[in-house]
Parts: C-alpha cells; structure tokens; sequence
C-alpha cells in the first residue's frame, strides 16, 4: 500500500494517532527518537492498520478485527502478582512502568528503557522489519517504558529471570532490548498477565542477542484478560554456537499476534520452537514466525500445537528462508491442531524458501478432533466423557511442556497454567 496515499482512518487507528498527539510532549525520547516517532506515526496514519491485502496478515485482518482501542489511563492500577517460579528474580512492569530496584544474580545488569530513549540510544532499535511491520509501528511510536537486561559473558544464572508485565486497563507499550554474552546461560519467562476485567491493549517487543555459546531458555506465556488485544514481538539474532530454546503459550486475549523473526548469524547456532495455542470462546490467536538460515551448518525445528474450542480462530504462519551460502542446513516445522468444535477454525501456512542445494528442510500440519477410540476407552473404565477429553487434549500438549524436564518447578507451574485453562474450557 502506498504510504503517501492517506486513507479514512477508522475508530482503531484514529485512537492510536489520537493517543500519541495527547502525550507527544510527554513521551519519553531526545531529538532522534522524537524523529522516529513522528514517521513511525505518519506511516500509520496514511497507510492504517493492515487488511489481508498484505500477504503476511492475511488471516488477520487486523484493520477489520481491531475495532477500538481504549485510552491510556494514568491513574490505573495493577496488582502484584507472585512469581511463576518461585525463586525466580522478578522485574515488575505494571501497566507498562518498569521498577529497577532489587540484588540481581551476578552478572546480570538492567536498565530502563526510558534512559534509552532519553539519550537516544534507543534510536536504532526502534526501526521497523518491513512495510508489513504494523506492531514495530505501533511500539516504537508508543512506547513509554521497558528494560535493557544483558546477562555478561560466562555468567550462569542458576534461577529463571522473570520479566512481569501485568496489566489493569488501557494502553501499555513495553520494549525489552535483552543481550546474552558468551557462552551465557539463562531462562527468561516474559509474562503478560491481566488482573483486572476491563479492556486492554497491549504492544511489547523483545529484541534479544546471544553471543557465541550462548545458550538461553525463552518462555513468552501470554494470559491477557478475555477482552484484550495483545500485539508481541520478539526479534532473535544467534551466534557461532549459540542456542535459543524458546516456548510459547498462549491462554488467553480476545485478539492475540505474536511475531517471532529471528535469523543464525554464526555456524552451529541452534534454534528451537514450541507453541501451545489454547483458544476458546470468540478469541483470534495468530502466531507468525519467519527464521532466516544465513550461513551453513545450522539447525532449527519448530513443533506448535493447537487447541481450539468454540468459535475460537487460530493461525500460524511459518516461513524458513535458507540462503544460498546456508549449506548443510537441517530445518523442520510442524503445526498440529486439535479442533473441538465445528464453528472452531485454524489457518496454517508452514513455508520454505530454499537457495542453498545441501540442505534438510520439511515442514507439515495435522487437523484432527479427539481419537474417539482413545476416548471411548476410558469412558468405558469410569471417566466422565468432559474429564476424558480434558486428559486427552493435555496429553495433546504434556510433551511440549515436558522438554523442560531439567527444571521440575518450571514444568509444574506451566502444566498448571494448562490445567486451568482446560478446566475452564474442556
């Protein structure tokens, strides 16, 4: 779409460019990033929200689907909530203010993204991936607050670092530049929770970097309230060596994106993705993931599974693109899909896009219902139908969760969040 083409803005996008012009003087940011903004801004004006028009949001048509945007509300207040992990070192965002305050595991420094942006540090970070990059739009035009965490080189830290984002009413625009250094260790939890039942959008982007030998856990799990929209993104860029074992849930929101665009920079670097979709009631979850294989000799797999109740839409979109020089890349993708309802629908599209001729690479998804033989199984020793399917759709999902094997607490605490919500649901 022509950006110079201005176009009638609807509710949605007039709330979002009304939304900056009431805090522009009050946005945090030097000269640089005040500049970036103002464009970031004019982009969404002329051009809008994107419509399925545009290829990679064509089963999210987020300028029908996003229908309003609630004003930010500075007097909100959001609860503390207990870490998932107890243990855990926890850095509180509430309504989209961070707190750096508390000891950190040794070799572990913060910063708050305000001081970026105030001398302009931040400036480079927030440019957008593409045309297409409406959440980066939104973010970097917005944001008003995060963490800067870098984890230094050699460091191992023994519990998972938890970045809390918890959320009440109102807007909230959060960006999380995160550095791991070599040969680093650590699991990070990113979790967007709400705790009250009004309306909510939230924008966070995670942009994080491992070092050579860097090897790091990243679990986004993602419960946002029934009547939110929760736009994330998360850029990687791996090392020689480096691996990036990263799981994400999703168990909640009305309208969900989350975006996932990585890419190997250095050979022998490891990428791995679990998804766990669990979609109910009227909700729109769409997980779209892009992984460029830049040099030779890595790997990548990605498993996503999904379960959809109701009248709940999922998709996922995934693309791995090998380039040329990318030899001996071992890539595979697939997307499994439980549909438990026949109003209840799932688009997927796995994509491979290969210019290198030494490669392994295959992708494919699955859509079935429940095996009504392993269900009639065990109604017929006493288990009542509603409690069969439950087990059935979480044994659907155990094994993703069970690969965390090596940190029993986390595995407990995430089979948790999963029993809840098909208690709930199934």
């Amino acid at each position: 779409m022509n950006m110079q083409q201005a176009i009638k803005m609807t509710a949605a996008e007039t709330a979002l460019v009304d939304a900056y012009t009431a805090q522009i003087g009050d946005l945090p940011g030097d000269g640089s990033v005040l500049s970036v903004r103002d464009t970031l801004v004019h982009e969404l004006r002329t051009a809008g929200l994107p419509t399925r028009r545009v290829e990679s949001w064509h089963y999210t048509d987020l300028r029908t689907l996003l229908r309003a945007v609630p004003a930010t509300d500075p007097t909100a207040f959001a609860d503390r909530v207990d870490a998932l992990v107890p243990g855990s070192t926890v850095f509180s965002v509430r309504n989209g203010q961070a707190e750096v305050k508390g000891n950190l595991p040794e070799g572990v420094t913060v910063r708050s993204y305000v001081d970026s942006l105030l001398d302009g540090s931040a400036t480079a970070g927030l440019a957008v991936l593409g045309f297409d990059d409406a959440i980066g739009r939104i973010n970097g035009g917005l944001v008003r607050g995060g963490l800067e965490i870098a984890v230094g080189d050699d460091a191992t830290v023994e519990n998972p670092l938890e970045i809390q984002l918890v959320q009440s009413v109102g807007q909230a625009h959060t960006r999380f530049p995160v550095t791991f250094g070599a040969n680093a260790k650590a699991t990070v939890i990113e979790r967007h929770l709400s705790t009250k039942d009004g309306e909510s959008f939230v924008s966070s982007v995670s942009d994080i970097t491992l070092a050579d030998g860097a090897d790091v856990i990243w679990i986004i799990l993602q419960q946002q309230g029934a009547a939110d929209t929760h736009l994330g993104q998360i850029r990687f860029d791996l090392g020689k060596n480096a691996k990036l074992h990263l799981f994400v849930i999703n168990a909640g929101g009305k309208l969900v994106r989350q975006e996932i665009h990585g890419k190997t920079s250095g050979e022998g670097a490891d990428f791995k993705l679990r998804g766990i979709n669990l979609l109910g009631g009227e909700s729109h979850t769409d997980v779209t993931f892009t992984l460029g294989h830049n040099v030779p000799h890595t790997t990548s797999t990605e498993i996503i599974r999904n379960v959809v109740f109701d009248r709940a839409k999922g998709v996922f979109q995934g693309k791995i693109l090998v380039a040329k020089d990318a030899q001996k890349t071992d890539a595979k993708m697939a997307c499994n899909t439980l549909l438990l309802s026949d109003d209840a629908d799932l688009s997927a599209k796995p994509e491979l896009e290969i210019f290198a001729d030494d490669v392994q690479c295959g992708h494919g998804a699955t859509v079935a219902d429940i095996d009504h033989t392993q269900l009639f199984y065990l109604m017929a020793r006493g288990v009542p139908e509603n409690k069969a399917r439950a087990m059935l759709v979480n044994a659907f999902v155990a094994e993703i969760v069970e690969e965390l094997e090596d940190d029993e607490a986390l595995v407990e605490a995430l089979e948790e969040v999963i029993s809840t919500w098909l208690d709930k649901h199934a």
